[in-house]
């Protein structure tokens, strides 16, 4: 607990809002001092390291993965003005404030010690990787997955905790991804006197969203748990001035799109005469589809919570995205586990408890060693 407390503090003392590189600089300096893995920094800034069966192409390969960005802290967060100087790190009532110790340095430094301590079986290739760029659409994943990161298995080490009920981590076999997309709607500017003689693009926009308010959001099922995606237009932008009929209006949608299923908005958009549809961003959504390692995973969890006196875990959904949409995309089994509870990430009271931490290091470890 002690060594876990105090590699958390560090990591989350390092910015990493604008720059990973110091934070990844830690990360790697603490795998090439504490572990006898073969440790790799690539181009984008990711810290990699590989250990077990390294050297066997059909070993099974289990990765524990997490993310060394973060989002940009509070003024309160840091010791300098406004985003500059060192980020605040304080422990009181058994937890560690500060940003990044939820979301997720403190899930990274509880892998990190688990990689360093687990002795998987003499078939497993163990993988440790941190990823840069998450926080901005998953740009460390990506780069990792398009030079051949393609491990078998991964537990990514994102929030998982007190979804069930209060008190656990549970293990997340599913999660939501988010497509943020727009409406463009093209009229014919003409005097507003004579709207005749125009196209009215505000118009042609509200046809379409009166097409998205008839679409139903996508559901499906992974392994037993639903999984609920959403629709909404989130903002309406056209027109220049109140004398012109408007050539041009937008309609952003946030969509929260489910395994396996999306809402038709490309189907309102070729439907709607004028309108298309331009895709900003389009994070995947995630689904285990190695039914066994879920359940081995649980298995694993609900053993740590019972030697504690702990309530049972469960299999859960997520609602938010993460690096394990991409990794499934490219073919890995995940799951998500770990510390951060909901209403924690990317607040300006953002903390880790170190009892939860600890839970955490022991199922990764445990998983690490388990035959899956």
């Amino acid at each position: 607990m002690d060594e876990l407390g105090a590699l958390t503090e560090r990591l989350v003392s390092i910015p990493s809002h604008e720059d990973e590189t110091a934070a990844g600089d830690a990360i790697e300096e603490w795998l090439r001092a504490e572990t006898d893995a073969t440790v790799e920094r690539d181009d984008a800034g990711n810290v990699l390291a590989f250990a077990g069966a390294t050297d066997d192409p059909d070993a099974d390969s289990l990765a524990l993965v997490g993310h060394h960005d973060v989002v940009p802290p509070a003024p309160e967060q840091t010791t300098g003005d406004g985003l500059d100087g060192e980020y605040v790190v304080e422990r009181r009532d058994g937890r560690i404030y500060g940003r990044g110790t939820a979301d997720m340095k403190g899930s990274v430094a509880a892998a990190m010690l688990a990689f360093r301590d687990a002795t998987p079986p003499a078939d497993r290739e163990l993988i440790l990787a941190s990823f840069v760029g998450e926080e901005v659409g998953g740009e460390g994943a990506r780069h990792a997955i398009d030079a051949g990161f393609a491990p078998d298995r991964a537990v990514v080490a994102e929030g998982s905790t007190n979804y069930s009920k209060p008190g656990v981590t549970d293990v997340v076999v599913a999660h939501r991804g988010r497509r943020g997309s727009r409406l463009v709607a093209h009229g014919a500017a003409a005097h507003a006197s004579e709207p005749e003689a125009g196209e009215n693009a505000i118009y042609r926009a509200c046809d379409a969203i009166d097409g998205v308010r008839d679409l139903d959001a996508p559901r499906a099922t992974v392994l037993g748990n639903d999984v609920s995606g959403s629709l909404a237009v989130t903002i309406v932008d056209g027109g220049d001035t109140w004398n012109v009929i408007p050539e041009r209006c937008e309609a952003t949608v946030d969509e929260r799109t489910v395994p396996g299923g999306r809402a038709d908005v490309a189907g309102v958009a070729d439907a709607t005469p004028g309108v298309e549809l331009v895709v900003d961003q389009d994070l995947p959504p995630m689904a285990c589809g190695d039914a066994a390692f879920a359940d081995a995973a649980l298995d694993v969890a609900r053993a740590v919570h019972e030697e504690r006196g702990l309530d049972a875990p469960e299999h859960v959904t997520k609602p938010h995205a993460t690096d394990a949409g991409w990794l499934a995309e490219a073919g890995t089994d995940c799951l998500v586990c770990g510390a951060s509870e909901p209403g924690q990430a990317h607040t300006d009271t953002e903390s880790a408890s170190l009892d939860v931490l600890d839970r955490c290091y022991r199922i990764y470890a445990d998983i690490a060693e388990r035959e899956l």
